[in-house]
């Protein structure tokens, strides 16, 4: 069952991937007059293709690029989202997976499988305010607002003892260390 639905997703991001490529495509040969928007074929190209680019467009433009690569960034974006889609979903059932074997086991087990899927999650989450922050996506950003939630614990009291170095921040990496030790820890008490 759930193979079935990871080739699903694998087929849906495929689709979505072949989807953004085609509208692309007919967008840049009518935005640099391979088809002249003037006559039909290029006037339904337009109106298949504008509700999608137009919005990728304005703020391509807004960031000073060139309009006629809007679609190329739209196929861009597409396929980022579709391999974060799929390792979530592959990472959702490898986990899910790993908890109903886990739970057949025993309570040892099952309490082992709890305590690497939260380090998983933590280092995740570590791992994306880091790269967020490379692009400026902060503390205040709507979606990095999770990601401080669940490292803040850790990273701060680090940072304190450990300040940022110019450009070079090492609190993120002992917060890795710490929490690789941490679960090690926890493991070798509990179990």
């Amino acid at each position: 069952m759930t193979d079935q639905l990871l080739a699903v997703i694998r087929y849906v991001v495929l689709g979505a991937f072949l989807l953004a490529a085609v509208l692309a495509l007919l967008a840049w040969l009518v935005r640099t007059r391979k088809v002249s928007p003037f006559n039909a074929v290029g006037r339904g190209m337009r109106r298949l293709t504008d509700p999608v680019i137009s919005p990728i467009e304005r703020l391509v433009v807004r960031r000073g690029g060139n309009p006629v690569q809007a679609g190329w960034w739209l196929v861009i974006l597409v396929a980022i989202i579709g391999v974060v889609v799929l390792a979530l979903a592959q990472w959702l059932i490898g986990s899910w997976r790993s908890l109903a074997f886990a739970a057949a086991q025993g309570p040892r087990a099952l309490i082992a499988t709890g305590i690497d899927i939260v380090y998983y999650v933590l280092v995740v989450a570590l791992f994306i305010r880091v790269i967020g922050g490379w692009f400026g996506y902060f503390r205040y950003t709507r979606w990095m607002r999770p990601m401080y939630w669940l490292t803040d614990w850790i990273v701060e009291p680090l940072r304190r003892i450990l300040p940022p170095m110019g450009q070079l921040d090492f609190s993120p990496l002992v917060a890795w260390l710490l929490l690789m030790v941490l679960r090690a820890f926890v493991e070798q008490v509990l179990l």
